[in-house]
């Protein structure tokens, strides 16, 4: 009880900071956006999307048990995909203002913030987030995960890579090829109902709550309300970071794959951070399934709406790409060792992001 009376605490805050950064957010919009206020508005909205994010997907998740939905389903559903609706409206709306710009242009080009996005999320999770995990408590890692999803995420990067390589761009073709490869995992992972109820049981008492009242209208506002604020967010989001950049004559892809990455990965350290603390190595599963929803359902949704094109294509091809690739097979290389990761595993992944930083941020001249 009462860590059901925490849980559903944390949901209130939730809402209510939301309402508070949307008030927040609306006289600056009105504002003249030098840099100042730009960043101001990237740091509110990035709070804005994983505040209202949550919302939403808490309020689908009690709507689906009040269904009778079953936990497995909503767990490879709409928590997966949840975890990374930050990422998805962050693309879907890059791809919207490419569209309206009538394509990218040589001082403009959003489509490069969304697709730094998703490379440095996957990036961050995989060497920043999962190494603090570690470095906070070591875990053992599930065999059957690695089989199943380890090599998939490897793989959900190297084939987004090899398009893009191809002719520097995602067209829709493309996007609809990464959304069915998503579409098929899913359901392999539904053939696999066993296996995964396992896994379910280690969840038990942190993630899956038992809800005894259920408010049909409390779970409609939730629903409108955390969707619309995500949408508005990432919009402003996608504006202020595309600002700050020209501004500052910097890459967009810079700010999607530091700033907005880390920003957007919040939700998926908390997480992990949770399930270190109570001793469960159901933290690496989460951070994995994360990484193939970003490379695969979060980028292809956005190549759908509108083809990615690389700007930037000397730090994505020389700097972004390498990095998120040799990090991530480092990563599954201390995984597969004795199936632990030690702490010392942990300090070289969030060496390796420290190191990744210093030469994204010298290599953009910032300094």
């Amino acid at each position: 009880m009462e860590e059901r009376l925490e849980v559903s605490g944390f949901k209130l805050l939730s809402i209510q900071s939301s309402i508070v950064l949307m008030v927040a957010i609306i006289p600056l919009t009105m504002i003249s956006q030098g840099i100042g206020i730009s960043t101001i508005l990237l740091i509110l909205s990035t709070l804005l999307l994983i505040s209202s994010a949550e919302t939403f997907v808490d309020s689908v998740k009690k709507a689906a048990r009040k269904l009778g939905v079953s936990e497995l389903i909503i767990g490879l559903t709409i928590v997966s995909i949840g975890t990374s609706l930050p990422e998805i409206l962050v693309g879907v709306n890059s791809s919207l203002e490419v569209a309206a710009m009538g394509g990218c242009t040589s001082e403009i080009c959003p489509s490069d913030f969304a697709l730094g996005n998703i490379y440095g999320s996957v990036l961050v999770q995989i060497s920043l987030v999962l190494g603090i995990v570690v470095l906070i408590h070591p875990l053992e890692v599930r065999p059957d995960w690695l089989a199943r999803d380890g090599l998939l995420m490897f793989l959900a990067v190297i084939l987004l890579t090899a398009l893009i390589l191809i002719d520097a761009k995602l067209d829709r073709l493309e996007g609809i090829i990464l959304c069915l490869i998503y579409v098929f995992y899913i359901f392999n992972l539904l053939h696999q109902s066993d296996r995964i109820r396992e896994d379910e049981l280690l969840l038990k008492g942190t993630e899956l709550i038992e809800i005894e009242d259920v408010n049909v209208k409390k779970i409609f506002l939730g629903v409108i309300l955390g969707l619309s604020l995500a949408i508005w967010s990432a919009s402003i989001l996608v504006q202020s970071a595309t600002d700050i950049a020209s501004n500052l004559s910097i890459p967009s892809a810079f700010i999607g794959a530091t700033i907005t990455a880390i920003g957007t990965s919040l939700p998926e350290l908390a997480v992990a951070l949770t399930a270190a603390r109570r001793s469960k190595g159901v933290a690496i599963g989460t951070l994995i399934g994360s990484n193939i929803t970003d490379p695969l359902l979060s980028i292809g949704l956005t190549a759908i709406i509108y083809p990615v094109t690389v700007g930037s294509s000397l730090i994505f091809f020389a700097l972004i790409i390498p990095a998120t690739v040799l990090t991530t097979g480092l990563s599954l290389l201390f995984m597969y060792t004795d199936f632990k990761f030690q702490r010392w595993e942990g300090g070289v992944l969030v060496f390796c992001y420290a190191i990744f930083v210093g030469l994204i941020v010298v290599a953009t001249g910032i300094v």
